[in-house]
């Protein structure tokens, strides 16, 4: 009885997930298996993001700001797919 046992925590539900913010609209757009590899991809996307900063200023659509957060993969929508990091230069936030 003076065992005590561990159960490994169920992670593979969880993700972390790169989420888009244009107002008060939040899109997820995209997920990875470690928090690593989403900071990377934040910090992509921010950078694509600065550069086309000014163009989109001028032709008045928001900048979107990106941040990351675990999300369970059954939170995900149903038939998501990955946000490409310039999708909202056609003229919506995808």
């Amino acid at each position: 009885m003076g065992e005590v046992t561990c159960l490994p925590r169920s992670t593979e539900d969880t993700l972390w997930a790169v989420i888009a913010s244009v107002g008060k609209t939040h899109r997820v757009a995209d997920v990875y298996a470690n928090r690593v590899a989403a900071l990377a991809d934040r910090t992509w996307r921010e950078q694509q993001v600065r550069a086309y900063e000014a163009f989109l200023r001028g032709a008045g659509q928001k900048v979107p700001h990106y941040s990351v957060t675990p999300i369970r993969r059954a939170d995900l929508p149903r038939k998501w797919t990955p946000l490409p990091a310039l999708g909202f230069l056609r003229g919506q936030f995808v």
